[in-house]
């Protein structure tokens, strides 16, 4: 399946989180106040206001905690034919919402909880994107 490659926003703030991505790691933020950590990748904790953060590899494995097949895209997506975009739990505790990289036939065979593994995607001119698959 092959799905639009946004151009992501590269910041100060979420600079390492790309550069882990360029190397094939995911890379997140965590307090160092209170261990929570962070998604969307920024240098402040949303849950105690902390500066205190520092970055670490993460396993880019997760869960399926939700997810919505849409049948018509819209804007750069109106061509895709349809395609899941899912809330994922990572192992570390956040939840992102992403894209679930799937064959329409399997679209069936999707449940919450299921498994999912990180996939970077790449293309000319734009930072890499994290989207996940079923975990093998």
């Amino acid at each position: 399946m092959s799905l639009p490659i946004p151009p992501g926003r590269v910041s100060p703030d979420n600079r390492e989180h790309f550069e882990g991505l360029q190397t094939g790691r995911l890379l997140l933020p965590r307090c160092d106040r209170c261990a929570t950590v962070i998604w969307y990748p920024r240098h402040f904790c949303p849950a105690c206001g902390s500066l205190e953060v520092s970055w670490f590899e993460a396993t880019g494995r997760g869960t399926l905690h939700s997810f919505s097949i849409v049948r018509r895209g819209q804007g750069p997506y109106a061509e895709a034919g349809p395609y899941v975009l899912a809330y994922v739990e990572l192992e570390e505790g956040p939840r992102l919402m992403t894209n679930l990289l799937l064959e329409p036939a399997g679209f069936d065979h999707l449940a919450i909880g299921q498994a999912v593994e990180m996939v970077i995607e790449r293309a000319d001119g734009v930072p890499p994107l994290l989207r996940f698959r079923r975990a093998t």
